[in-house]
């Protein structure tokens, strides 16, 4: 999978939370969203999310990206955790 393939790959998933949030209702907390929507995708890496995000409000994915909460706006948006090598062409 390309990069860029892997951050629209994140913004699905965030697309998938704040649908999750629609459908709901109501104001959802980031572990919320942990136990119902991201612990069950396979592109999260488990073991590190719950190592390094005790509030549940950084998600890591098993690429270099992940969903980060913003509190003010009640939403997910991807970030970048790991190194990116686009030097080679056809992982963009």
């Amino acid at each position: 999978m390309g990069y860029y393939d892997m951050v629209e790959s994140s913004w699905q998933l965030s697309d998938a939370a704040q649908e999750y949030a629609q459908k709901a209702g109501r104001a959802v907390e980031p572990a919320e969203f942990w136990d119902k929507i991201f612990s069950q995708s396979p592109l999260v890496d488990a073991d590190r999310t719950l190592r390094e995000s005790p509030q549940r409000d950084r998600i890591f994915l098993k690429s270099p990206y992940g969903l980060q909460y913003r509190p003010a706006q009640k939403d997910w948006v991807p970030f970048r955790h790991g190194a990116v090598d686009l030097s080679n062409e056809n992982n963009i």
